[in-house]
């Protein structure tokens, strides 16, 4: 599943075509991805003028001068693609369409957006923009880590008594929004926590040390482009490099890149999901 950086790697990269630029065609190839379609989508974006691309969390909005903002969700395997753009970024003429196009949108200055998604657990809505917050995916979602709201003392305070192990709550939607499994599990690492440890329990001096940290791990995947892991691919069809840089994730069975440390990255699982990290670097 796309984290944060792939996202933000996503939007930027659609950024360039479609902010100001007008939605001049809209295909919809089928009634519904991991849910239905809003009635009437195509016909609702038609015309209309993308006033700004932003993220929340790990959704897309793109604000729109008919008073709607157009929810994109990219899901497992969903990919936006540009074709044709006018900037020049981009040396892909439009392609020949794919089995797994849904959604099309041809803009007003020559580039054209593919929505494709082979496994279907992407999604779309359509949402009045003054009231965007208050969508049920949204209203739920905790501050952006990369924001001013993210603060040491926001939390301190969001942590303190929870009996939970800090990498469950480091992943929790509603504590901070946009963070998932990945660059959680190379947070602690940089943290020299264990990711068993209980969130409640942490000093906290340690649980402020996060808050950069966090920051750092994450500003630095966005400049890489992103994990190219499995079907992320960035909005021109190439891979992000972040993988590379990976101290723990994917990593079980080889050796700590810590400095004199001779240990060997183990895996577990908590709650359904892999957690990597070294035996004697985090405690």
């Amino acid at each position: 599943m796309p984290e944060l950086p792939e996202v933000e790697t996503v939007r930027r990269g659609l950024a360039p075509s479609m902010e100001g630029a007008v939605i001049e065609s809209a295909q919809v190839n089928r009634p519904d991805l991991r849910w239905a379609f809003p009635a009437g989508m195509a016909e609702r974006l038609r015309g209309h003028r993308v006033l700004s691309l932003r993220r929340r969390s790990k959704y897309i909005l793109a604000d729109l001068d008919s008073g709607e903002t157009l929810l994109i969700h990219l899901g497992m395997s969903g990919r936006m693609l540009v074709s044709g753009d006018p900037l020049g970024q981009f040396v892909h003429d439009h392609p020949a369409p794919e089995k797994h196009d849904h959604v099309v949108f041809g803009m007003d200055n020559g580039a054209r957006i593919t929505f494709n998604d082979p496994r279907r657990f992407g999604a779309m809505d359509l949402l009045d923009t003054a009231t965007a917050e208050d969508h049920k995916l949204l209203s739920v979602l905790g501050p952006e880590p990369l924001g001013n709201a993210f603060s040491e003392s926001y939390l301190m305070a969001a942590l303190r008594g929870k009996n939970t192990p800090i990498k469950s709550a480091l992943l929790d939607q509603g504590i901070i929004a946009g963070l998932g499994n990945i660059y959680v599990c190379e947070t602690l690492y940089r943290a020299g926590i264990n990711p068993k440890r209980k969130a409640g329990q942490i000093a906290d001096a340690r649980v402020a040390a996060l808050v950069p940290i966090i920051r750092s791990v994450l500003s630095e995947a966005i400049e890489a482009g992103g994990s190219s892991l499995k079907d992320f691919r960035r909005a021109d069809g190439e891979l992000g490099y972040f993988q590379h840089r990976f101290d723990v994730y994917d990593r079980e069975g080889q050796t700590c890149h810590g400095d004199g440390c001779n240990s060997t990255i183990r895996r577990i699982v908590q709650s359904g999901r892999s957690s990597f990290y070294c035996p004697t670097c985090q405690r």
